[in-house]
C-alpha cells in the first residue's frame, strides 16, 4: 500500500513538474511573438510586393522564391523545393455585366469562376431563370431552362453560428452549378457570391465542368447586385442578362512546394509538419487567404529557433502551391512523403483566416484525439478552448491515409468570408495581434506534440 502511495506520489509530482514546465514554455512563446513578432511584415511584403499568387502566374513563382529565401535568411537547417504542375488559368480582361429591362441596363459586378471558359467575345446575352436549389432546377426540366441563363441564388444560412458550416451549405452552386446548368441546355450560369456580407464585391473560387456537358462560362454575382436582380426579376420576368468574361485555361504550368525544416535530436525520421497555401485568388492579395497561414508556418518554426528550442523530431514548414484550383500541391507533398519512406506523425494546417485564436480540429485516432484534448488546460488560458474533432485541411488531407494526424488551426469565423476569394482579402484588412496569437497558438501545439509525441 505505501508503494502504491509512493507511486502516486511520483506520478502526482512529475505531471505537476512537467506541467510547470510546459507552462513556462508556451509563455515564452507567447511573450516573444507578441514582442518581437515578425509574420506581419513578412506578409507585407508577400501582399504588397509581390500580390496576387494564382497557380501558374508570375506572383506565385515570385512567392516560391521569396518564402525560400526567408526560410534560409532564418537559417532553418534546409530549405528545398519540391516541383508541382500545376493548372494556369487566367481571367484576362476585366468582366462587364448588366441586366436590361426594356432599354433600361443596370451595371452589376461579376467575377468569373476560376475554371470557366469565355464567353464569346461580344458576350452572352439571354433571359434568367433563378433558382435556389439543384433540385429546383431540376424541376423545371429542358423546356423552361434551354437557352437561358441560370441564376443561382441561394444564400448562405445566417443562423449558422459556424460560418464554415453556412459555406458548406452553398458553395455546390459555384462548383456544380454550371454543370446542372448545361445538363438542360442552359447557356450561361450566374452564381450568388458565396459569403455572409452583402456588399458590391464578387467572390470568385474554383468551379468544375462535369464530363461531356457543354462548357458554358459561368461568374459569381456580388450579394447586393444578386438582390436586386432577383427583385427585378419579380417584377420583369422577361428582363435579359448580359455579361461578358476573357478567361481562358493554358498548358499546365511548372511550379513548386517550398519546405524548410529543422532536423530533430532524437528522433529526425519522425516529422511534425505546419503549412499554409501560397496561391491566392488573382483578384486580390490572398492576405487571409492564405497568405496568413503560409506566414504563420514559418514564424511558428523560427519561434522554437529563436528560444532555443531543440526538438526531438523534424518540423517542417510546408508552403503548398495550387490549393485553390487543384490541390496539387498537397497531393504532391503526401506522394512524395510515400515515396520517400518518411513518417510523418502530424500535420497542422492554417487556412481559415488570420483571426482570433479559438482551438484546433483534429483527426486520428481516438486516443490520439484524447491526448491532444488533455492538453486543453495548458491551451485554454490563451482562448484556445474549441480543441475536439473537426477538420484538418485540405493541403494535410492526402496524408491522412498515411496515418498521419490531422490538426486544422481554427480561428475566429465570423469575418473570413467578408473577404474570402474577394478583391478586398487585402494586408489591410489583417491584424497584427490576432495574427500573432494564431502563429503562437500553432507555435504551442508544435512544441507538445514534439515533446509528447502522439
Amino acid at each position: 500500500m505505501k508503494k502504491f502511495i509512493f507511486f502516486l506520489l511520483l506520478v502526482s509530482t512529475t505531471t505537476f513538474a512537467q506541467t510547470s514546465e510546459d507552462s513556462l514554455m508556451i509563455r515564452k512563446i507567447y511573450d516573444e511573438v507578441l514582442s518581437n513578432g515578425q509574420a506581419y511584415e513578412w506578409l507585407r511584403y508577400l501582399c504588397k510586393q509581390i500580390g496576387p499568387r494564382l497557380s501558374g502566374s508570375i506572383g506565385a513563382q515570385k512567392a516560391v522564391v521569396y518564402t525560400k529565401e526567408l526560410m534560409e535568411k532564418e537559417k532553418f537547417d534546409r530549405v528545398f523545393l519540391q516541383d508541382v504542375k500545376v493548372p494556369h488559368w487566367v481571367r484576362g480582361a476585366k468582366e462587364e455585366a448588366y441586366f436590361k429591362v426594356g432599354k433600361e441596363k443596370t451595371k452589376v459586378p461579376i467575377a468569373a469562376l476560376g475554371g470557366s471558359v469565355a464567353t464569346a467575345p461580344k458576350g452572352l446575352e439571354a433571359e434568367v431563370i433563378e433558382v435556389k436549389s439543384f433540385q429546383q432546377l431540376r424541376e423545371l426540366g429542358k423546356e423552361k431552362v434551354k437557352g437561358k441563363i441560370v441564376f443561382f441564388n441561394r444564400p448562405m444560412d445566417p443562423t449558422k453560428i459556424n460560418t464554415f458550416e453556412a459555406y458548406g451549405g452553398a458553395v455546390d452552386q459555384r462548383a456544380n452549378g454550371a454543370t446542372e446548368a448545361a445538363n438542360l441546355g442552359a447557356v450561361g450560369a450566374i452564381v450568388r457570391s458565396v459569403t455572409t456580407r452583402q456588399d458590391d464585391v464578387p467572390h470568385s473560387g474554383s468551379m468544375r465542368y462535369g464530363t461531356g456537358v457543354p462548357l458554358i462560362p459561368t461568374a459569381a454575382i456580388s450579394t447586393n447586385a444578386a438582390n436586386l436582380l432577383s427583385q427585378k426579376l419579380k417584377e420583369h420576368p422577361n428582363l435579359t442578362f448580359y455579361f461578358r468574361q476573357n478567361c481562358e485555361t493554358l498548358p499546365d504550368a511548372d511550379s513548386h512546394n517550398v519546405v524548410g525544416e529543422i532536423k530533430g535530436r532524437e528522433k529526425p525520421d519522425e516529422i511534425i509538419v505546419v503549412g499554409g497555401h501560397l496561391d491566392s485568388w488573382d483578384i486580390a492579395e490572398g492576405a487571409h487567404d492564405d497568405g496568413a497561414g503560409c506566414v504563420q508556418s514559418i514564424e511558428a518554426v523560427r519561434l522554437l529557433k529563436v528560444l532555443g528550442y531543440q526538438p526531438k523530431r523534424t518540423i517542417r514548414a510546408v508552403m503548398f502551391m495550387n490549393e485553390e484550383n487543384g490541390l496539387r500541391g498537397g497531393i504532391k507533398y503526401a506522394d512524395l512523403a510515400k515515396q520517400n519512406n518518411e513518417k510523418h506523425i502530424a500535420a497542422i494546417e492554417s487556412d481559415n483566416g488570420g483571426f482570433t485564436p479559438r482551438g484546433f480540429g483534429i483527426v486520428g485516432k481516438a486516443d490520439q484525439k484524447a491526448k491532444i484534448i488533455g492538453w486543453r488546460p495548458l491551451l485554454a488560458p490563451y482562448g484556445l478552448h474549441e480543441i475536439g474533432p473537426g477538420g484538418g485541411g485540405a493541403d494535410i488531407g492526402p496524408l491522412a491515409q498515411q496515418g498521419t494526424v490531422l490538426l486544422g488551426y481554427k480561428p475566429d469565423t465570423q469575418r473570413y468570408f467578408d473577404y474570402h476569394h474577394a478583391a478586398n482579402d487585402n494586408f489591410e484588412n489583417v491584424s497584427k495581434r490576432e495574427l500573432d496569437l494564431g502563429t503562437a497558438s500553432m507555435a504551442v501545439l508544435i512544441y507538445l506534440l514534439d515533446k509528447y509525441g502522439i
